[in-house]
This record gives structure tokens, C-alpha cells and sequence, in this order.
């Protein structure tokens, strides 16, 4: 009434008291997981199962290190297996060619419906299946003859069976990033004389990467674990060495924790090397970039300081 009366004699109205919206719930929520959390750490550092002095003393061994190498080269050599792979499926699949879109799509179906763990058990036990191949004119002699045992060790055989089976849903990956370009850009690259591989190369894939490289990312970091299959085929990667040392000393438990720490120190860098491919193909399509972790640090700092 008397914001009213303000408004009509020509004063100024009463000034709104603004309340701010209490939450309860997120402060309860915050409270239990601090307790939670808390707990855990606590267990985990009183518990002497945990033996953090044996955690201590591999996590830098030879052996150790060594395993780490090979799962890395593992995961780099069948990332890049499956990226080439996967784009040339990808435009495969998309040909107006009916055989060459059959094909790519009978790859996918096959190797996308086996496990990998069965993938990589059959390249090791391929000898069994052809004994030495051969090279030569089809359906006719062979000139060039090669053993098997020979030509497919553990490693090989490794790389076979994680790259091809990455190359299978790399192919679904691209596709679904070419697929999401506008069709006017095809037809525009078209009407200027390019061709169907020139569209693709220049016009199509540069724009497609936003929608690629967030799912590019999840399989490197999901092939990064995923190269511990390589064990049952006698492949020294990081979880066989631990598991060959935890083998003669039986401290399984530290050493898989060993293992687990290397696991989330790679992966922790591959999550920071996505979030930057990511912001960098994000150009263009957002007005402003949001602020990198390292700004925000450095915002925080400078409202610390201006506090003080």
C-alpha cells in the first residue's frame, strides 16, 4: 500500500529486500560425501593390508617401467591402426558404391559383434588356421611364402587384434561426424568442381572433428585399458609384469595398486590433452571459449590477492 502511495505522489518506492534461496540439501550432501571421503582415506591409510612401502618400492622398478612402455606402444600404434582404419570404413560405409558399402559394413558388424578378447586369442593361434602363406597371383602359384610362427609373435598379434578391432568403431565414430556436416556444404564443394575425396578432405572432416575428437578421446583412454587383455597372450605389458612379480613375492595387492596408480596417471593426461583438442576444435562453433583450468587458477589467485 505504501509502495503504492510512493509511486503515485511522485516518491521513490520502497526498496525490494531481496532473500536469497537457501539450500539445505546440496550443504547435506556436501557434508556426507566430506565424511564419506574422509572414511576412505583414513581406511586406506591406516590399513596395513595396503602395505604402501611395497607400493612405494615398485612403483619406479625396471620391470615396472618396462611394462609401462609397452602398454603405451601398444595403445599409440592400435589408436593409429584404428583412426586410418576407421576413416577409410567411414567413407566405405558412405559410398553410393553398394559393394563397397557392403563391405565396410559386414568389417563393422564382425568385428564390432566378437569380443576383443576373443580377437586377440585368435591372432595368436592363427598358425593353426595357415601355416605359411603366401603371396602371389589369386586363385593361382603363390611366389612369396612366409611362416606364420615367425611373422606373428605375441606383439604382432596384439597390435592385430586391438587395431582392427578399433578400426571397427573409429568407422562409426567418423561416420556419425561426417554425417552431422550440413549437406550444403557438399553441394557447395560440389558446384565448385571438387571432387567426392577433395569435399571430404577439405571441406567435410575439418568440420566434423568437433563432433570426432570427444569420442576419439574416450576410446584412446578406454584402449589405454583395454591393452591389459594382452596378457593372456604372454604380451609384457604393465598388469603381466606386475602379475609375473606378484607371482614369486605374492604381494598382490600392492602391486596391483602398482598398476593401477601408472593406469591413472596416463589416462590423466590423455583427459588433459582431449580437453585442449577439444577447445581447439570448438573455435568457431561457440562465441566464447570457456576459461581453461590453468585461467580459472589464476582468476582464483588474482581474487585471493585483491581479498587480501
Amino acid at each position: 500500500m505504501s509502495s503504492r502511495q510512493g509511486t503515485e505522489t511522485g516518491g521513490r518506492p520502497e526498496e525490494i529486500k531481496a532473500v536469497p534461496l537457501r539450500h539445505p540439501g546440496r550443504w547435506i550432501a556436501a557434508a556426507i560425501i566430506l565424511v564419506i571421503a574422509a572414511a576412505l582415506i583414513r581406511s586406506a591409510a591406516t590399513n596395513p593390508h595396503f602395505e604402501w612401502s611395497v607400493v612405494g618400492d615398485y612403483l619406479f622398478d625396471g620391470r615396472v617401467l618396462e611394462g609401462l612402455r609397452v602398454t603405451l606402444e601398444l595403445t599409440v600404434i592400435a589408436m593409429a591402426i584404428g583412426i586410418v582404419l576407421g576413416v577409410v570404413l567411414a567413407v566405405m560405409r558412405l559410398s553410393p558404391n553398394p559393394l563397397v558399402s557392403g563391405a565396410s559394413w559386414i568389417y563393422i558388424w564382425f568385428f564390432r559383434g566378437t569380443p576383443v578378447l576373443v580377437q586377440l586369442i585368435f591372432w595368436y593361434y592363427i598358425s593353426a588356421l595357415y601355416q605359411k602363406p603366401g603371396l602371389g597371383i589369386p586363385f593361382g602359384p603363390s611366389f612369396v611364402h612366409a611362416n606364420v610362427n615367425s611373422l606373428i609373435k605375441p606383439f604382432t598379434a596384439a597390435i592385430l587384434g586391438l587395431g582392427l578391432n578399433e578400426g571397427a568403431y573409429m568407422a562409426e565414430i567418423v561416420r556419425a561426424g561426417i554425417i552431422s556436416v550440413d549437406e550444403g556444404q557438399t553441394d557447395a564443394a560440389q558446384s565448385l568442381g571438387m571432387t567426392r575425396l577433395q569435399t571430404m578432405r577439405r571441406i567435410v572432416l575439418p568440420q566434423a572433428m568437433r563432433v570426432i575428437i570427444p569420442p576419439t578421446g574416450n576410446e584412446t583412454i578406454s584402449m589405454l585399458k583395454t591393452t591389459s587383455l594382452v596378457s593372456v597372450i604372454a604380451v609384457a605389458d604393465l598388469l603381466y609384469t606386475v602379475s609375473n612379480i606378484y607371482s614369486t613375492n605374492f604381494k598382490t595387492i600392492p602391486l596391483l595398486i602398482t598398476a593401477s596408480i601408472w593406469y591413472l596417471v596416463c589416462t590423466s593426461v590423455l583427459y588433459v590433452g582431449q580437453y585442449y583438442l577439444e577447445r581447439y576444435y570448438a573455435r568457431g562453433a561457440i562465441r566464447e571459449l570457456p576459461p581453461t583450468p590453468l585461467q580459472r587458477m589464476q582468476a582464483l589467485a588474482l581474487r585471493l590477492r585483491a581479498w587480501s
